[in-house]
């Protein structure tokens, strides 16, 4: 790891501040850029540390709303969500370790948007709103392709604003090592139908499958999505499962999320 700077602001407008400089990096929960910096392929010379502004966290519900703070860890998530919306909580509680848990964010998930992270597919699966400093982005034009986003240069989340629906679960057949998803699968149901959101399988990072959302929306049990098949044209292909395999996965996960969520 080479030698950096690390800036710890107070508010949200000392990091927009400090991340001014061309040379400054935010750092959240740091689960993907201090193994990157450890490992020498990610040199900031000022990290701008977003975890001890006390606006950024916290899980507070609003009528049909469940909001987020960017600095809210996995673990807090999973503690005190759970009475509210149980099955974004019991996503929270799969990710990672305990370590993992009690020290990555929400915000530095959905910013760093790993092809395989869970809380891109309880985002998308939810229709969330991504605020950041600036402004709202609607998840369906958030997640733009494999660790891209619309997040621009100096830009950071501040909070996750997240429907509440009527039934969800999360589905996650796991990379045991990484305990990242091979494949995993959201479902969400709401008055006006259901949203499937699919993470750990597709090149193009998460997706919404649109077919089993069709499916469900008429039938939500299982069987409405038994009969379905995701093509496995630009799935992951590597020594964990070809394409052929994730997307099977695809239809087996949806299929246990949906039984999950009743």
């Amino acid at each position: 790891m080479y030698n950096f700077e690390l800036v710890k602001p107070s508010s949200v407008a000392e990091a927009v501040s400090a991340l001014a400089n061309d040379e400054a990096q935010p750092l959240s929960g740091g689960q993907t850029l201090i193994p990157s910096m450890k490992a020498r392929l990610n040199a900031p010379e000022v990290l701008v540390s977003l975890t001890g502004i006390a606006e950024l966290t916290g899980v507070s519900r609003d009528g049909d709303t469940l909001t987020i703070g960017a600095a809210t860890t996995h673990a807090t998530v999973a503690e005190q969500a759970s009475a509210d919306f149980p099955g974004l909580a019991a996503l929270a509680g799969q990710i990672g370790d305990p370590a993992v848990r009690n020290r990555g964010t929400i915000g530095g998930s959905l910013a760093n948007n790993d092809p395989s992270a869970c809380y891109p597919a309880a985002a998308l699966g939810t229709g969330a709103t991504i605020i950041t400093n600036s402004r709202e982005i609607a998840a369906d034009d958030y997640f733009q392709g494999m660790f891209t986003t619309a997040l621009e240069e100096g830009e950071i989340i501040t909070a996750v604003r997240f429907p509440i629906p009527q039934a969800s679960a999360y589905a996650k057949f796991l990379q045991p090592a990484s305990r990242f998803a091979l494949t995993g699968v959201f479902v969400a149901k709401y008055a006006s139908g259901v949203r499937v959101a699919v993470t750990g399988a597709s090149e193009n990072g998460v997706f919404r499958w649109a077919e089993a959302e069709a499916a469900l929306s008429s039938s939500f049990t299982p069987d409405a999505v038994a009969s379905l098949s995701c093509p496995a044209d630009e799935m992951i292909g590597d020594l964990h499962g070809s394409p052929e395999y994730r997307a099977h996965l695809v239809g087996v996960m949806t299929r246990r999320a949906v039984m999950a969520a009743g």
